[in-house]
C-alpha cells in the first residue's frame, strides 16, 4: 500500500508494502500517539517560557478593555480561523467578561476588494486606518512570521498607539524583529501543525489571564 499524494513525509510507513491491516492500525496508532505527546510537550514548554510575558500581556490588555478598548484580531489562511476562534473566546467567552472583539479577516466584501483594487497587502492595513482606536489592541496569528500584510498593520497600529501582539512559528520571521510587534510569542517548531495547536494554547492561557486581571479592574 502507498500513500496518496505523495504523504509518505506524514506517515512513512504507509509507503511499505504492507497488506496486513493490524499491523497497518497499530502503526497508526502509534504515530498518533507520538504527535499528541510531542504537540502536549511542545504546549507545556512554549508556555512555560511564555509565562512572565502572558501576564505582562494580558494585564496591559485588561487594562485597555477596562477603558474602552477592542481586541482586533487577524491572520491568513489556517490563521485567519485561529483570529476567529480568539475573537470567539474573548467575545462569547464560556465564563467570566464578554469583551469587545472581532477578526478583520471576518468581512468578505471588505477583503475581496481591498484584493482585487489594491492589492492583498493591505486588507489588513486599511482596515487598522479606518477603524483602530489607541486604545484597542491587534493580534495577528502567523506560521512563518513573514505575513506582509499582518507587518503593515502592525506597523501602522503601533504608530497609532494600540497594543501590538503577534504569535509567529518557526524562528519567528520578521514578526519576531519589528519593533511594531511589541510582543511576539514564537512557537520553535517545523510544524504547522504543532504551531497552531501552542498558538491556540497561548490564546487560552492569554485569554485566562486578561480575565483574572479584570476582576479587581471593573465590574463583570
Amino acid at each position: 500500500m502507498s500513500a496518496p499524494g505523495g504523504t509518505g513525509f506524514l506517515y512513512p510507513f504507509l509507503d511499505a508494502a504492507e497488506r496486513d491491516a493490524g499491523p497497518l492500525l497499530e502503526d497508526l496508532a502509534r504515530s498518533a500517539e507520538a504527535k499528541a505527546a510531542e504537540s502536549a510537550a511542545l504546549r507545556a514548554n512554549v508556555l512555560a517560557a511564555s509565562e512572565d510575558e502572558l501576564s505582562a500581556v494580558g494585564l496591559a490588555m485588561a487594562t485597555r478593555f477596562d477603558a474602552g478598548g477592542r481586541l482586533l484580531a487577524m491572520g491568513n489562511g489556517g490563521s485567519s480561523t485561529d483570529a476567529a476562534s480568539l475573537v470567539t473566546l474573548f467575545g462569547d467567552p464560556p465564563a467570566g467578561r464578554p469583551l469587545p472583539a472581532r477578526s478583520l479577516a471576518d468581512d468578505l466584501a471588505v477583503l475581496t476588494a481591498l484584493g482585487n483594487d489594491v492589492g492583498f497587502e493591505v486588507v489588513f492595513l486599511r482596515q487598522v486606518i479606518a477603524q483602530v482606536e489607541p486604545s484597542d489592541m491587534v493580534v495577528g496569528f502567523s506560521t512563518s512570521g513573514g505575513s506582509k500584510n499582518l507587518l503593515l498593520a502592525f506597523d501602522e497600529a503601533c504608530e497609532r498607539g494600540c497594543l501590538t501582539v503577534g504569535l509567529a512559528g518557526y524562528q519567528g520571521g520578521q514578526m519576531a524583529v519589528s519593533p511594531s510587534v511589541q510582543h511576539c510569542f514564537v512557537v520553535p517548531s517545523q510544524s504547522i501543525h504543532r504551531i497552531q495547536e501552542t498558538q491556540a494554547a497561548l490564546s487560552w492561557r492569554l485569554w485566562e489571564v486578561v480575565q483574572a486581571a479584570l476582576r479587581p479592574l471593573g465590574p463583570s
